[in-house]
């Protein structure tokens, strides 16, 4: 009884401690707090303040208000390992090939080898009032397409780990993981055509990409084996693969996304209910 009065006692600090909120130096992005400039908001996140007013199209004389949402730019780096293509890394952080090869001075099709160092640079979104059509797309969204009339379930499987925004832990999961026994069918959550379908060699294992468009894509990852081809067309609910456990699985599961414009996108806003 001490002992779970004790856990009761500390259960607020627990919560707090888990849904503490990213270090200065670590966050995408930064709401305004009362008295906060952009220069100590620059020096606290250890990013030049020039770029935080052209990420944000801040105007002179660069004041900001409380409550504000400012997008924070950090650049990343990362070293091209055996296995690594154009895609895989695009896919990895989020940025478009086009983006990341421009940073680095190196053409589109560029070969990569392995101990490469990239610089995959943060590619923002302009605020809606940065222009006249943002402002008109701002004040009237156009209505939500249904969910479940886009895409499905990939498996039947239960949700073993959830999706978690990447500016809101640094624990951010860009997708849902589902329970699904070794050589369980993974099927296509909507109709498309396949963008990737090889071995990611960092985290996904055998992965498929598939793009719907309208700028939504899904991914299967962590498959036992491949069973479509880069090309080709695949109807909602046709076989992509069979869940295993290759990447940096837990087990045998499946690592499904989607992902918008680039983005991940909550799977569970996008998916229809399960009973």
């Amino acid at each position: 009884m001490k002992r779970i009065a004790l856990l009761l006692a500390f259960a607020p600090l627990l919560m707090a401690e888990t849904t503490a909120p990213l270090p200065a130096d670590q966050e995408t992005v930064h709401v305004v707090k009362e008295g906060e400039t952009i220069g100590g908001i620059a020096q606290r996140a250890k990013v030049p303040r020039v770029l935080i007013i052209e990420a944000n199209s801040l105007k002179a004389p660069f004041t900001v208000r409380t409550g504000q949402r400012l997008a924070i730019p950090r650049t990343r780096r990362h070293t091209v390992a055996k296995g690594d293509t154009r895609f895989t890394v695009a896919y990895l952080y989020g940025v478009p090939w086009q983006e990341i090869a421009i940073a680095n001075g190196i053409a589109a099709d560029a070969a990569l080898k392995p101990g490469q160092t990239l610089l995959i640079p943060t590619v923002m979104d302009k605020p809606a009032a940065a222009s006249a059509a943002g402002i008109a797309s701002a004040a009237t969204p156009p209505a939500a397409q249904p969910a479940a009339a886009r895409f499905v379930w990939p498996v039947p499987g239960a949700v073993r780990r959830g999706y978690a925004a990447r500016d809101k832990t640094s624990d951010y999961h860009d997708g849902v993981d589902l329970v699904a026994s070794a050589g369980t069918a993974v099927r296509a959550s909507a109709a498309g055509k396949v963008l990737f379908a090889g071995v990611e060699p960092r985290q996904f294992g055998n992965l498929v990409v598939v793009d719907h468009g309208d700028g939504w894509q899904s991914a299967y990852a962590f498959l036992s084996r491949i069973t479509v081809k880069e090309g080709e067309q695949v109807g909602q609910g046709e076989r992509v693969g069979l869940s295993g456990q290759t990447g940096r699985a837990r087990g045998p599961e499946l690592h499904f996304e989607l992902r918008r414009h680039n983005k991940p996108v909550d799977p569970a806003g996008q998916l229809p209910a399960r009973n």
